[in-house]
Parts: structure tokens; sequence; C-alpha cells
């Protein structure tokens, strides 16, 4: 079932504004909204001080307990020093409501994407990973989910398959080859078995990584979950498997430098980034009632789409036959 459109229409400029007053801080007019589908996001200016980022949770997503855990979770990184971009704690908390919102206020963190083709830049986001995950595994999520083949795999499969999303001639295709994929994927878990799982950032692709000088910051942490260690790890990769191999290499050099990776894990690499792609086609679809969806991905759901993604399905399958990357 399509998800009803969310309120975002009444978060108009003057909400925004005064939300961030009921804070203590002084908006002082000044306003931006940044890239964002799942919430939504503003750079605000503030009075005799620097600005803030504003960010409004996605009515119905996530339970407060749930937001606090991710908020403690980045809290407790910070003070270890570790670079992540967690909320601000005004009044005395980091989860406000104004006018029917729940939002949270962040520092604003300059940055550009990394360079990971850049000697070293690989190795150095190993050594901030490996931080994060040796945090990550002191106590589990008690609010958040997991990463696993139910939630990401096969509750998608079928929310995709109960709502008619697929054009009649392509769908008993793409139900083939999807339950195809979930086998596979299964076949992955077994091979790397009984995997520790722990609390992730679960969503470390570029577009979360602001680099500067000083290094990598890792930003939104708003699909933090709990899963394997090499979730993490997984989407720095790419290009073809010599070029993937050898990004590995990087990036477990300098993981090792402050925990241990669990080599079994990467029998998992191309079982995750096969879910991530089930996953994103039924968010897509969950999304469609929000009128910001339709006009960001307007080729979602036609004819095209649904080829390209049952062609992205058979090289999956293909893939996870092949031997694991190496550590």
């Amino acid at each position: 079932m399509i998800e009803s459109p969310p309120p975002y229409a009444g978060l108009m400029p003057d909400l925004v504004l005064d939300a961030l007053d009921s804070t203590g801080l002084r908006a002082d007019g000044r306003l931006l909204a940044l890239n964002s589908y799942e919430n939504r996001v503003y750079l605000t200016g503030v009075t005799d001080a620097a600005a803030v980022v504003v960010k409004f949770y996605r009515p119905g997503r996530w339970r407060d307990e749930a937001i606090l855990e991710e908020h403690a979770y980045t809290a407790d990184l910070a003070e270890r020093e570790i670079p992540v971009v967690a909320p601000l704690v005004l009044k005395g908390a980091t989860l406000h409501a104004h006018a029917g919102f729940r939002f949270a206020v962040f520092p604003k963190q300059g940055g550009r994407p990394p360079e990971f083709d850049r000697p070293g830049t690989l190795e150095r986001m190993g050594r901030f990973l490996a931080r994060i995950h040796a945090v990550g595994m002191r106590e589990p999520f008690v609010h958040r989910p997991a990463l696993d083949v139910e939630t990401f795999g096969i509750q998608a499969r079928d929310f995709l398959r109960a709502g008619n999303w697929l054009p009649a001639d392509l769908a008993p295709a793409w139900t083939g080859v999807v339950d195809h994929a979930l086998d596979q994927v299964a076949h992955c878990y077994a091979r790397a078995g009984a995997v520790r799982a722990l609390r992730l950032h679960g969503d470390c692709h570029a577009g979360n990584v602001l680099w500067s000088d000083a290094g990598p910051h890792f930003v939104d942490f708003d699909d933090c979950r709990s899963g394997p260690a090499v979730q993490d790890l997984w989407m720095l990769l790419s290009g073809e498997r010599e070029q993937q191999q050898a990004q590995l290499n990087d990036i477990l050099t300098g993981y090792g430098d402050f925990a241990e990776f669990d080599p079994r894990e990467l029998h998992l690499v191309e079982a995750l980034r096969t879910l991530r792609l089930i996953h994103h086609a039924a968010w897509l679809a969950r999304r469609w009632g929000d009128p910001a969806f339709p006009v960001a991905f307007p080729w979602f759901n036609t004819q095209q789409y649904w080829q390209a993604r049952i062609l992205e399905l058979r090289e999956q399958i293909a893939l996870m036959d092949e031997p694991p990357l190496l550590a």
C-alpha cells in the first residue's frame, strides 16, 4: 500500500524559522533547503552564531525512542573524538517538536566529496570506520532494526508484488529473478556463517562523507541499524573486481589498526548489494505519494526502469556465484 502524502506542504519557511527559535537559537532569516528526500533538511542562519542544519523527520518513520537512540550513538562517537556530526543539545534535548513536526539541529559541517582514488584516502576511511565499529560493538541497539534478509529483501519484494507495481508483461520475469536472487542471498549468508552484528552507520556511501584537510566527517546516521561490519565497507568499493580488491586492501589496512575484521563477512558483499537494490525499489514505491518523489525520480516505475532492474538482479545472481573478495 502506498503511503499517504506526508504533511511537508505545511513546512513553510516561517514554520522552519519558528521551530529553530523554539530551541533557544534565534534564526536570522537565512534559509536554504538542502538535498534530502526521506526527511526535510534546511541550512539556517543564526543571529550572532554559526549557521546550523535543521532536520525535520519524516512523520511516522521512526518512533521517538529510535531517533533518540541514533542521537545517543552519534553523541557517544563524538565524545570519543570520532568525526561524526551529532545533533546539538539545546534546552537539554536533541529531539524537539514544533507544530506537529519532530526535528533536530546539527552544526554545519563543511567539506567536499571524498576522492577515493587518492592515495591514503581509503586507508584513512578504514581507520575511522574501525573506530566507529569498536564503539558499535560495545552495546546493541534496542529500538532500531537490523539489516537482514527479511526486512531488506523479503518484505521489500512482497510490498512490490502486492502493490502491482510491475508492468504485466514484466511481472513474471521480475518475480522469477527476485526469488532467485533472494535464494542466492540466503546461500551467501549460509557460507558466511554466524557473523557478529553491531551498531553501524548503515548507509556509508560517499554522499554521507564530507572530506576536509583534517580527513572525513561522517554525516546522516538516519539509517543506522544493526548488521555486519562489512555493510559499512562495501559501499566504498567500485569498478571491476581487481579495482575493488585493491580498494578493499586499502580499507582493511587502515581498519586493522583499530578493530579486527572477520573475513567471512566478505561472502556478504554481493548479497548486501542485492538486498540494497531490492530495498531501494520498494523505498521509491512506498514514498511515491510524497510529491517530491515523482519530480526527483521521474524514471521510476517505467518499462525501462523495471527492465533495468531485472538485468541488474541477473548480474547480481552471477556475482553471488563467484568467490568473494579476499581479506
